[in-house]
């Protein structure tokens, strides 16, 4: 890593994460298990689902928002869309632009989702802001592109859930998941078929 990116980056450490807020897209299984993981941060955590009432976001604990107040108003927006086809694209320049100050944006669901292009854009003109990109589109990157250039963006593999021991853990939930249907013991992994058509 270079020097100044490493300072860069021991910027953000500084403004801590007390009362931050985070902007979680879509309230997948994923973001839910996100929402868990940041809850003992005292963060102020906002969702955009269109799929999600708001019954069940006032359950979750989170505030709905629309994806314009949720860019505008987040210190980090982390992304946890489906790849459908009314979300590909859905990401766009001009959303990334109006971000806070020093702000952060996540991708760990599909890079298709984002106009790409446009990120670059942005990302050339915001040096304040960050990317952090777990998937891209197309995945791995061009050699050549501008992403491995940029000293505000990260790039990492999008391979969490299929390295070294980590298929194992998938395996053993998967068995567990099996021994509770025969059982007749209630699924933890139980999806709805209504909410099958536009799932992660």
């Amino acid at each position: 890593m270079r020097k100044d990116r490493k300072y860069r980056f021991g910027q953000y450490h500084s403004l801590g994460a007390y009362k931050r807020t985070v902007g979680l897209i879509s309230l997948s299984q994923v973001a839910r298990k996100t929402l868990e993981l940041l809850r003992p941060y005292d963060l102020d955590v906002v969702c955009y689902d269109p799929f999600v009432s708001e019954e069940e976001a006032d359950k979750l604990g989170v505030e709905k928002v629309s994806l314009e107040e949720l860019f505008a108003g987040s210190d980090v927006a982390s992304l946890h869309s489906p790849l459908l086809p009314e979300t590909i694209g859905m990401i766009n320049g001009d959303l990334l632009h109006s971000m806070k100050t020093n702000a952060i944006f996540i991708n760990t669901a599909r890079g298709a989702i984002v106009r790409e292009e446009e990120l670059i854009e942005v990302m050339k003109k915001r040096s304040d802001l960050t990317a952090i990109l777990d998937v891209t589109h197309p995945e791995p990157p061009a050699e050549d592109s501008p992403l491995f250039d940029l000293d505000n963006v990260v790039v990492t593999p999008h391979i969490a859930g299929s390295a070294g021991s980590e298929t194992e853990r998938l395996g053993a939930f998967m068995l567990e998941e099996a021994k509770r249907y025969v059982n007749g013991k209630p699924l933890e992994y139980r999806i709805a078929k209504e909410s099958y058509a536009h799932m992660t």
